[in-house]
């Protein structure tokens, strides 16, 4: 089913649409082309219906011929065992020649964010001047393992050479060795699942529950109001074995205040503010970007929707500060392109936890916190929420761990071609107190 995700999504970037919505033009401001630097466009991108884990399946669409590829790259979070490098795996599966390189990365919730930005240094390196990347995560159907004792025991089986040896281990198990190992989103240096850390975030920058609910159902809301309106244009309808064609996002679930306040808390019970109404939800889904170069995208008649600009990775303390990635990464891809928050016209942030949202905006307004953990003389500032997340986020579409960075990047592009806007900023937190940013320029139209 994995493989079959994967196969459909990197197979359908060949069927070539145009947004619904008309083009707005583009607002003019200096453009961040660098003298002797190649220009690295979006091209297209596309993913699967989000779907809650459990429910029907997945679909996909690309465009480009097989054979006008160079490389293919995709990210994953839970990998198979039997497909470890799923995007090899699914790139001989889908058709593509055999003498196309394929790898797959991990990075947690930012997995698709690496693959996009491992694309752009391919490119940018003469390596490629045409890449598939993107993500995929399937968490209906995780490996399951056997306790470690229970893996012992079956290994040592292999080495045995009598009856007798092979009934002497049998002897040694007990009925607690049958107990399963279930995966866990849980910080291997701190075993602290990560909703645990959002709630104690939370609290350390006293973020209340109402204000947590508050946000969660502005991100349903305008999930739903986008849905409707026909602005999720990446999404694409796919016909899943022995089921229903499915076409849409079925997480999107709206509700009143009154209903979110009637959910007790997930993780720190009694008094913890982190609930299932204003968490992200576990999800399967797909994405898929095709990335060129802007002379290549060009010559072979595509119309880019963005250019790829600059982009940074940062890490921090996984136990305090595991969530608070977009803080520390904003202002330094800020400098690395050399705007403020002000020339940013749309963005998209990962919404793990409300909470997590809410604890970074407060970070991001706060001139002690700036200077006392990240050695800035001043806050670099929140992001006005005019121009935040205006078509939901992943509470409310989901968040498939491997595929999120393709659609936060896929949806700037298609905002700022809605709006008229010239920059984009995503950012996204991820396991291991690390995170990502990256400036998006609108294509000219």
């Amino acid at each position: 089913q994995r493989n079959r995700i994967i196969h459909q999504t990197i197979d359908h970037l060949s069927n070539w649409y145009c947004l619904k919505f008309p083009l707005v033009q583009t607002k003019s401001k200096k453009t961040l082309a660098r003298p002797g630097v190649k220009n690295i466009v979006l091209v297209e991108g596309v993913r699967t219906p989000f779907l809650v884990s459990g429910t029907t399946g997945l679909l996909n669409r690309t465009g480009i011929p097989k054979d006008a590829v160079d490389y293919i790259v995709y990210g994953t979070v839970i990998q198979e065992v039997k497909t470890s490098n799923v995007a090899r795996e699914a790139a001989l599966g889908a058709g593509f020649s055999d003498k196309i390189p394929a790898h797959t990365v991990s990075m947690a919730c930012i997995s698709s964010n690496q693959a996009m930005t491992t694309a752009a240094g391919l490119i940018a390196a003469g390596q490629s001047d045409t890449i598939v990347a993107g993500g995929v995560e399937f968490l209906s159907d995780v490996p399951i393992r056997h306790s470690r004792e229970m893996r012992k025991i079956m290994l040592s089986v292999n080495k045995t050479k009598t009856f007798g040896q092979r009934l002497g281990l049998i002897g040694k198990l007990r009925l607690s060795h049958f107990s399963p190992e279930l995966p866990a989103v849980a910080e291997f240096s701190t075993g602290e699942t990560m909703g645990h850390s959002a709630d104690r975030l939370a609290a350390a920058f006293g973020v209340s529950r109402a204000e947590q609910d508050e946000f969660a159902a502005r991100s349903h809301t305008l999930a739903k109001k986008a849905q409707d309106s026909g602005l999720l244009q990446d999404v694409i309808s796919f016909k899943v074995p022995g089921r229903d064609i499915v076409s849409k996002d079925n997480g999107i679930r709206p509700s009143t205040m009154e209903q979110m306040a009637k959910l007790k808390p997930a993780f720190i019970k009694p008094h913890g503010t982190v609930t299932a109404a204003n968490s992200s939800f576990l999800t399967d889904g797909a994405s898929a970007v095709l990335i060129m170069s802007e002379e290549k995208a060009l010559a072979m008649g595509f119309k880019p929707k963005a250019y790829l600009r600059d982009f940074v990775y940062v890490s921090q303390d996984p136990k305090d500060q595991l969530l608070l990635g977009p803080t520390y990464a904003t202002p330094k891809v800020l400098e690395r392109a050399g705007l403020s928050m002000n020339d940013i016209d749309v963005f998209e942030f990962h919404e793990a936890f409300a909470g997590q949202i809410m604890a970074n905006m407060k970070a991001m307004e706060s001139d002690w916190f700036a200077q006392t953990y990240m050695g800035r003389k001043s806050k670099v500032g929140a992001p006005p929420m005019e121009k935040f997340n205006l078509w939901g986020g992943s509470l409310s579409l989901g968040h498939p761990f491997g595929a999120t960075g393709c659609r936060l990047v896929t949806t700037v592009a298609h905002r700022l071609q809605k709006e008229g806007g010239q920059y984009g900023l995503v950012a996204a937190c991820a396991a291991g107190g690390q995170g990502h940013a990256m400036v998006i320029e609108a294509y000219p139209q």
